[in-house]
């Protein structure tokens, strides 16, 4: 299937990739174009152990209309592609599994706006997805297909780009732990450079993560409760163990975040700590100037009577006292110092 520019990367209906699957005896997809994804579901019922694969763009305008003529999709499916950041949920409607997965950009740098959503709708003979940006998971899933990777059940399609996601994941907690590795190693040395605001956005976004992209435990706890009956026992097993997969990348993701935060205190009681030595040696020199700035206002006055005017070593003599009074000073405020710390 060739695609133009002006087709945003699909075809005019807006299918990226379409995939046949169950036909050849190994279990590899044979790819297929948009008028053989349409002849193929008019006869869908003839070939009971065969399913497909349609990977829709939803830039491309052509895609949601197309979906609506030619599937059978549930309205719920629909209703997902127009809400809000939701986490990654998989619910039943209609006998059809509706799945929206949340998945980084191919480019991520740890912006928020690097997330973007995939809405999957999966029965027994037909899977579509669709996305208005391209992803990491269903690219290498696609890839993984494209290579003959063979695919037993629409379920296991489902099942391994839940895996894909995970293993994206594991890579961005694996990029952020080094990031956070080299702080600490710095911030121990003494050579801190980070700010905290930078930790910060690393936080937030992690945190963003973690919440689109944790699945929802009451919709799939219902899900594996009572699974649709054309999913098979095996499918229904290997998607509990991806999900108990992904729950131990979050819990990864969570203690990065908390060593984030340690990483954060630190760092502003290190803040804190500079700003009360710049303090301190503002208070000191403020008090060793004080005598000076006493003695010299007062015998700068044109007045009568000032001590010593006429003495021959006055000046000597005021020198000393001033000498006298801001070593006593500066011994009054490091010996301060020093009871404090």
């Amino acid at each position: 299937m060739q695609s133009t520019p002006q087709s945003y990367g699909s075809d005019q209906s807006g299918m990226v990739c379409g995939y046949l699957f169950g036909r050849s005896a190994d279990g590899k997809g044979q790819p297929l174009d948009t008028d053989s994804a349409c002849t193929w579901m008019k006869e869908r019922e003839q070939h009971p152990q065969e399913f497909i694969w349609l990977h829709y763009n939803l830039a491309n305008t052509a895609s949601e209309k197309w979906l609506h003529e030619h599937t059978s999709l549930p309205e719920e499916f629909y209703e997902s592609l127009h809400e809000g950041p939701r986490s990654t949920r998989i619910e039943l409607a209609d006998n059809t599994l509706i799945a929206v997965v949340n998945d980084v950009l191919h480019d991520f740098s740890f912006e928020p706006s690097d997330i973007s959503t995939l809405w999957l709708g999966v029965d027994k003979q037909i899977v579509i997805s669709a996305r208005r940006k391209p992803l990491r998971a269903v690219d290498s899933l696609r890839n993984a297909v494209r290579n003959g990777e063979p695919i037993r059940s629409s379920v296991e399609l489902l099942t391994h780009l839940l895996r894909d996601q995970a293993d994206a994941l594991i890579k961005i907690v694996r990029d952020a732990i080094t990031t956070v590795d080299s702080i600490e190693d710095n911030l121990l040395a003494g050579k801190l450079t980070t700010k905290r605001a930078s930790l910060g956005a690393l936080r937030r976004v992690l945190v963003r993560l973690q919440r689109l992209l944790a699945p929802e435990p009451a919709a799939l706890f219902r899900l594996l409760q009572k699974p649709p009956a054309w999913m098979a026992e095996i499918d229904a097993q290997e998607l509990r163990q991806s999900t108990e997969e992904f729950s131990m990348v979050l819990a990864d993701m969570a203690s990065l975040q908390e060593r984030i935060k340690l990483i954060q205190e630190e760092i502003a009681a290190l803040a804190s700590e500079a700003n009360n030595h710049s303090l301190f040696v503002l208070t000191v020199v403020t008090v060793l100037a004080l005598p000076i700035n006493i003695i010299a206002g007062l015998l700068g006055m044109n007045v009568g009577g000032i001590p010593l005017a006429q003495a021959e070593h006055g000046f000597l003599i005021v020198v000393v006292i001033v000498a006298s009074f801001t070593v006593i000073a500066g011994w009054l405020a490091f010996r301060r110092q020093r009871d404090v710390s």
